[in-house]
């Protein structure tokens, strides 16, 4: 089979990394005028005659992230198969929509309110309570257009900072921790969920992610899982789907975003589980059956950012498996990614103590971690 995906990152990299050995074929359209794969067919443009060219090679498409024109996928949608479907995708990169979904299906989310001025902002504010988070309805990722206020009296400069004509402000939630489920829908309507991931961010990017849970039964699990089911099923999802939650501190979980794509707190699965989340997307848009999504043991994915280690000495340390991007060196990039597995969370820790010693400027916060 020939996929088509649009965007030519590091998540279109791995995704046809695992279809190769599923005999598919891959043509990355890269929109941005800085691809990275390195791997398949490359085009580059987003012109009438590139595009057509796209769609000729393709018998389904898929795409790497969620900020493209839903008109583009729905012109693509008029002559080929697209998943998730456009309708996915303006739900979940518009945090408006995606928040009245939730409340649709019954998914908790924190108190918010919309916003459409300063003054408006301020209101909100006083009446949540601050600290609030503001966020753009849109555009906004990796802790870009959002603002913490601590007082109503920051509304001014946050508003005029985000620069968004539409905000949602979100009342602050005390939870214990950040965690993720990542679930995968075939065309069949069928559904694997894998289990619940616990992530530490800073300044907004993603730093950890830690999967399978000690402390996470069958309950907690089942209802990440429904949340997640249902949101499928509503949106007749086809491919991978992550769900980001807070845990409070009465073990509730609070949908904070999804996203409709292969997610970075799932690159734990491509050491950590019996099939990973790239082959499972693969295989749902392909019409395949399934895979397993059991964690095969204990994983700690560690993001690689604005500079790489020395390969050789990480790949020395036990458990490590490193995952290159081919990127070259930025402040605030991912680079790539460390999978360090082991049988026990003791041993777990220490490795990944070990790696974060290796990377130059990593965020050396594994104190967090001590309670997993």
């Amino acid at each position: 089979m020939q996929i088509g995906i649009l965007g030519a990152g590091q998540l279109g990299r791995m995704m046809a990394l695992a279809g190769l050995p599923l005999g598919q074929q891959f043509t990355l359209l890269d929109l941005s005028g800085t691809p990275s794969a390195g791997i398949g067919e490359l085009l580059t443009g987003s012109d009438d005659a590139t595009l057509e060219d796209f769609i000729a090679r393709a018998d389904v498409v898929t795409y790497e992230f969620e900020h493209l024109p839903v008109t583009l996928l729905e012109r693509i949608e008029q002559v080929r198969p697209v998943y998730p479907s456009s309708r996915a995708i303006a739900v979940c990169q518009h945090r408006a929509k995606e928040k009245a979904l939730f409340s649709q299906l019954g998914i908790p989310t924190p108190e918010y309110r919309l916003v459409d001025s300063a003054e408006a902002l301020e209101a909100a504010a006083r009446e949540l309570g601050c600290p609030v988070v503001a966020k753009s309805t849109t555009e906004g990722y990796d802790g870009k257009g959002q603002a913490v206020l601590r007082t109503p009296e920051q509304a001014s400069e946050a508003w005029q900072s985000i620069g968004h004509e539409q905000l949602v402000v979100e009342a602050f939630v005390d939870f214990v921790r950040e965690v993720s489920l990542i679930a995968v829908r075939g065309r069949d309507g069928s559904v694997r969920s894998y289990p619940i991931t616990q992530n530490q961010h800073e300044e907004g990017i993603l730093r950890y992610s830690v999967a399978p849970l000690p402390d996470v039964d069958a309950a907690l699990q089942s209802t990440a899982d429904g949340y997640i089911q249902a949101l499928l099923d509503e949106l007749d999802y086809v491919g991978v789907l992550s769900l980001e939650l807070f845990q409070t501190r009465d073990g509730r979980l609070l949908a904070n975003e999804m996203a409709p794509r292969v997610h970075n707190s799932g690159h734990w699965t491509m050491n950590g589980a019996v099939t990973s989340q790239f082959e499972n997307h693969l295989r749902a848009i392909a019409g395949l059956p399934l895979g397993d999504t059991r964690a095969r043991g204990l994983t700690c994915m560690v993001n690689v950012i604005g500079e790489e280690g020395d390969s050789a000495a990480l790949l020395a340390l036990d458990g490590v498996h490193l995952h290159r991007y081919g990127k070259a060196p930025r402040t605030g990039r991912k680079l790539a990614h460390i999978n360090v597995v082991a049988e026990d969370y003791s041993t777990l820790m220490q490795r990944v103590r070990a790696v974060t010693a290796l990377l130059p400027g990593a965020f050396d916060n594994t104190m967090h971690w001590d309670n997993v």
